[in-house]
């Protein structure tokens, strides 16, 4: 889900655009917000962007990804989640990473990175002719499916790292089963972008979506029995959100409407999921708690800029997400907040879906 290499770095760095949002003051936000989230704190700093960040087993730690100050591109960091921790790069520093994630033990993570690219190999720049197509909606929002990356797993300090895909194409936006025996993951391996399954040593990797077009950003739900993700089934580049089992035998379609959703991510009982969308204004994407069985939905953040990638601690008592416009450098930055579900979805939002 999964994105700076992705969409986020597209996202968030771009300028400010239309929105349909009404004026609101500080406070009107803060009391808006302060329905599900309590606490609202800043996790990162000391980075040009950070984002999509992911709680440890425990809840302790997280693992994100940064671009450093005076560099381009993200690496990965693991961290205490705690605004005063350090942050410690974990990736090796060298071409592009995205999407990490803790083994369900907690003793090893996995990413996507580019860093075995010939070029950068060689030590020599990487050819700007070499990248695969790119999703856009626009020159502003795009992003390279860069045919170097690869999925690799490590320690969590960045040792021992292994290789897991080597295929032709862009190989990553990968999370464990809740078990630790399976990872989820996008691939171009047969030329599309579509879901796959594989072991969690990289074998007996098995295609999950069979749709033209980008299917990507998918995750286990807690209990095993469902996989969420994104997709762009119609072409139009709006990405909507679907819900299916990991034989990929009962997808279901949640969102239908004329903005991009992205973003899913299961609450621990498997049944609600929070996501991002742009109905709000393209430059004011803002996150929605769903019920994946009512179809009823609820909005949680109200703030100007962006809002998304959201997931929970493994208890459910936390949200940690990504915001733009939260801080006074106007950066991209991890967030956190304690999270009260309250009556959930019983009342539906009337403008979070326009079918």
């Amino acid at each position: 889900m999964m994105i700076p290499v992705l969409v986020a770095a597209a996202l968030l760095s771009q300028p400010p655009g239309n929105s349909n949002e009404p004026k609101r003051s500080a406070a009107e936000i803060a009391k808006l917000e302060s329905v599900h989230l309590k606490n609202i704190r800043q996790l990162t700093s000391g980075f040009s962007r950070a984002g999509e960040g992911y709680f440890s087993p425990d809840g302790k730690k997280i693992i994100y990804q940064a671009v450093p100050e005076g560099e381009s591109e993200y690496q990965i960091y693991v961290q205490d989640a705690d605004p005063a921790a350090k942050p410690k790069m974990v990736s090796t520093g060298k071409g592009k990473c995205t999407c990490a994630y803790f083994h369900p033990n907690g003793k090893s993570i996995l990413f996507g990175s580019s860093h075995l690219d010939p070029a950068i190999v060689s030590g020599k720049p990487a050819d700007p002719k070499a990248k695969s197509p790119a999703y856009s909606r626009s020159e502003r929002y795009r992003w390279d499916f860069d045919p170097h990356m690869d999925i690799f797993i490590a320690n969590p300090d960045g040792s021992n790292l292994t290789r897991l895909t080597d295929t032709p194409g862009y190989d990553a936006e990968g999370s464990y089963s809740r078990d630790g025996k399976q990872i989820i993951f996008t691939s171009f391996r047969d030329g599309d972008a579509e879901i796959y399954i594989m072991k969690a040593d990289g074998s007996g990797a098995k295609r999950i979506t069979h749709s033209k077009g980008y299917d990507g950003g998918p995750f286990f739900s807690p209990d095993g029995k469902k996989i969420i993700y994104r997709s762009d089934r119609k072409g139009n580049d709006l990405l909507q959100v679907f819900i299916n089992d990991p034989e990929g035998k009962s997808e279901r379609q949640l969102t239908n409407n004329d903005a991009v959703n992205w973003g899913p991510w299961f609450l621990p009982d498997s049944r609600h999921i929070v996501y991002s969308t742009s109905l709000h204004g393209h430059a004011n994407y803002e996150i929605y708690l769903m019920d994946t069985e009512t179809g009823k939905q609820k909005r949680i953040t109200y703030a100007e800029g962006f809002d998304g990638l959201p997931v929970f601690s493994p208890d459910g008592k936390k949200m940690m997400w990504t915001s733009k416009g939260r801080n006074p450098e106007n950066t991209s930055q991890l967030f956190i907040a304690d999270f009260e579900l309250g009556d959930g979805v019983k009342e539906a939002d009337a403008t979070a879906v326009r079918e």
